[in-house]
């Protein structure tokens, strides 16, 4: 398996009412997979704790919850 820089499994069990909202969600935000959603999701809810979270306006593979490195040059 690549090293995706996340090295933590976390499986949860869906309703099908709430893998629906998900998807319905997912489709509507064009996001790219279920997990970068779910992801997504989990930022949103920490956000609305006060929880600093990764910034936006990141690529779908580098989609996360918590920021990494730090980095904040911009290429373009």
């Amino acid at each position: 398996m690549a090293d995706l820089g996340r090295p933590e499994r976390l499986q949860i069990m869906l309703s099908a009412e709430e893998l629906e909202a998900l998807e319905n969600w997912r489709y509507e935000k064009r996001m790219p997979s279920r997990a970068a959603a779910i992801r997504e999701l989990l930022r949103l809810g920490l956000a609305a704790e006060g929880i600093m979270v990764s910034g936006q306006g990141i690529k779908s593979r580098d989609f996360g919850v918590i920021s990494g490195n730090g980095d904040e040059e911009s290429s373009g």
